[in-house]
């Protein structure tokens, strides 16, 4: 499990296996086997480099995701959740859901069109993972949805690098999944 809070901007120095860098990532505590969270996707630990990590990535993850797909990509990264840590920002997995598309970012506003079939759990004062982030949605019409970025936000992560047209990871909540899954479950 991750928070959402990032720790740390990598760049992508290769792709097979993913090998990033990044001198500002913690990996004192780090170990072969650990999951860390990179853009939104929860990849395990390979190998420590002298400057970061590398992790294998499936074909599966490759085709529902954005971002890990290009040397010099820069991705946001979290090391799991420990059990009795703080949790900053809200419970999120490391399942990207669904890939959607920025269409606006602009005065700290990010507006993004989720795939229609996980419109259905993003709710206004609801919390989504974007590229890794935990965010706050401030506004919902249909498939797009606003969540307003303070400046700490835009400075420790990737998503001021985001423009109308770019692919981002999104993962929704996982309450919401859960309790639309049990009400499923229970109509049936």
């Amino acid at each position: 499990m991750f928070t959402g809070i990032v720790q740390a901007v990598g760049k992508i120095v290769r792709l097979d296996p993913l090998e990033i860098e990044s001198a500002a990532f913690d990996r004192s505590d780090v170990a072969v086997g650990d999951s860390i969270c990179v853009q939104g996707a929860c990849l395990t630990v390979t190998a420590l480099t002298r400057k970061g990590f590398t992790a294998d990535v499936s074909a599966e993850t490759r085709s529902v995701t954005a971002g890990l797909d290009r040397a010099g990509a820069l991705v946001n990264l979290e090391k799991s959740l420990a059990l009795g840590e703080r949790l900053g920002g809200h419970l999120v997995a490391g399942h990207v859901d669904g890939v959607g598309e920025v269409l606006a970012l602009a005065d700290g506003v990010l507006r993004v069109r989720a795939p229609r079939e996980l419109a259905r759990y993003i709710a206004r004062k609801g919390s989504i993972c974007v590229d890794g982030v935990s965010l706050t949605v401030n506004r919902v019409d249909a498939e797009v949805f606003d969540a307003y970025l303070i400046p700490h936000t835009l400075e420790v992560t990737t998503l001021a690098r985001l423009a109308a047209g770019a692919r981002v990871n999104l993962e929704v909540d996982l309450i919401a999944r859960y309790v639309d899954r049990l009400m499923a479950s229970h109509e049936a």
